[in-house]
């Protein structure tokens, strides 16, 4: 074993420091500091990391970093090297359960953590989410295949289309229900298309992720897929869904709408939420539960319809004060064919754009408004800034979430060049990504520090 192997990633006073008290990567130790003693695996560190601090992987499972400074000593106990390849298990066949089949795009469901360099990477294949989570083979009979293995900010046009043909063939073949395997950031625009692309599905098609990679302690990941499964398998629920944790803790999961749902928090669990609307069905180990009747249900037929027509030549702007109006002028042209803006409050931008609206008009380019706040409606009649949009050919996007507009005109796009028709196209709603109103019960967000809700939290807070 090289000086590299031994004290991987580590230099400056931290690797001082392992040396001189014996101390290896992969070391099982107890490491005694001014703050107090820490037990667990010393981890190889990123080489880009600092030279200050050692790295534990803690007996509870979670990883810390000390200061090389305040190390008093070590003790070594043994070495443990991790492996963190899980080996991949041919699923168990069960006649009476129904077929799935897990696709796998990619993303922290799909992933472990790479301690060479500190990142998680994409590394799974589906069929090691079996010999992960056993449990699945309790729920039906899996089928996986892995479509792509790219994190979710990477896909595109190429994988959408990819992955709608690929749910489409496999509805054909007489699968009960598909779950797709997807990253966590983007999985919202992707749920949005593949909801315009695959429509009159006769079968669950339920995406899933998680925001905690599979090796660490506080993973989502077997909930999620879990959940996720056994919507495939049993809900009568056949729409593209969104299938993560409800609450932040590991009591249920939310079945969200492909085409009402947002990442909403960038660690939380529980992350995704219904946006104007509300969620479809709780989810849980041992029950499904629907929120609200009105979804499309499960068939036995085998027909689906597949129209995966997109332009890429489309562009979401999120407007904001003093906004020059050259950002628009660029995309024209560079030959965008379509624009969707995020306005402020009802749908507004500053008037030095107006001129550029209007001369995106003049040269056919789709232009429709949403809004920033993500509850509520377009309404460009109430004020004269909105009528004067209006008149320059910006039309209102109703209440479609931006990213979902953006993906839904780009799929309206691929279709027509006729605006006109683009029109009906956007307006027309496909998958509930437009509504008549929001639910009363909808928007409810707890302000935290206002008294009464501080009261309210208290009752449940343990």
């Amino acid at each position: 074993m090289t000086l590299n192997d031994s004290y991987r990633g580590y230099r400056g006073e931290a690797l001082e420091t392992l040396k001189s008290f014996d101390a290896q990567v992969w070391s099982d130790a107890e490491v005694h500091t001014d703050r107090g003693t820490f037990a667990g695996i010393i981890l190889p560190r990123s080489e880009t990391a600092d030279p200050y601090h050692i790295v534990m992987k803690l007996r509870s499972g979670y990883n810390i970093g000390i200061a090389a400074g305040n190390v008093r000593t070590i003790a070594v106990h043994g070495r443990k090297e991790a492996h963190y390849k899980i080996p991949e298990k041919a699923f168990p066949y069960d006649p009476k359960k129904p077929r799935v089949k897990l696709f796998g795009t990619g993303g922290t469901i799909a992933s472990r953590l790479d301690y060479r360099t500190g990142a998680v990477i994409p590394a799974f294949s589906p069929g090691e989410l079996y010999g992960s989570v056993p449990e699945l083979a309790d729920i039906c009979n899996l089928e996986t295949e892995k479509l792509y293995g790219v994190f979710s900010e990477n896909m595109g046009p190429e994988q959408w289309v990819g992955t709608a043909q690929a749910i489409a063939g496999e509805i054909e073949k007489g699968v009960h229900g598909i779950v797709i395997g997807h990253g966590t950031d983007t999985m919202h625009h992707t749920a949005a298309i593949l909801s315009f692309m695959v429509q009159n599905s006769p079968v669950p098609i339920v995406m899933v992720g998680s925001q905690r990679s599979s090796d660490r302690p506080s993973s989502d990941a077997a909930l999620n897929l879990m959940h996720s499964v056994k919507t495939a398998a049993e809900s009568d629920i056949a729409e593209v869904m969104v299938c993560m944790f409800g609450p932040t803790s590991d009591v249920y999961g939310l079945l969200h709408r492909g085409t009402r749902v947002r990442k909403m928090h960038s660690s939380y669990r529980s992350t995704f939420r219904t946006i104007g609307d509300i969620p479809l069905a709780m989810v849980s180990r041992e029950s499904i539960h629907t929120l609200r009747p009105d979804y499309a249900r499960r068939r036995d037929d085998r027909n689906v319809s597949l129209n995966t027509a997109f332009e890429e030549k489309v562009s979401i702007v999120y407007y904001y004060p003093n906004m020059k109006p050259d950002i628009i002028d660029s995309l024209i042209d560079n030959n965008y064919r379509g624009i969707v803006i995020a306005g402020t409050g009802l749908g507004h931008v500053n008037k030095p754009l107006y001129p550029s609206l209007k001369r995106a008009h003049e040269k056919n380019i789709a232009v429709y408004m949403t809004v920033q706040t993500l509850w509520g409606y377009v309404q460009m009649y109430v004020y004269d800034t909105g009528r004067d949009m209006m008149e320059l050919g910006v039309i209102p996007g109703a209440n479609m979430l931006p990213e979902v507009a953006y993906m839904k005109l780009g799929w309206a796009l691929g279709q027509t060049q006729d605006t006109a028709r683009v029109r009906d196209i956007m307006m027309t709603s496909v998958a509930g990504e437009i509504t008549e109103r929001e639910p009363s019960n909808g928007y409810l967000i707890f302000q935290g520090g206002v008294p009464e809700v501080e009261e309210f939290i208290s009752r449940y807070r343990r």
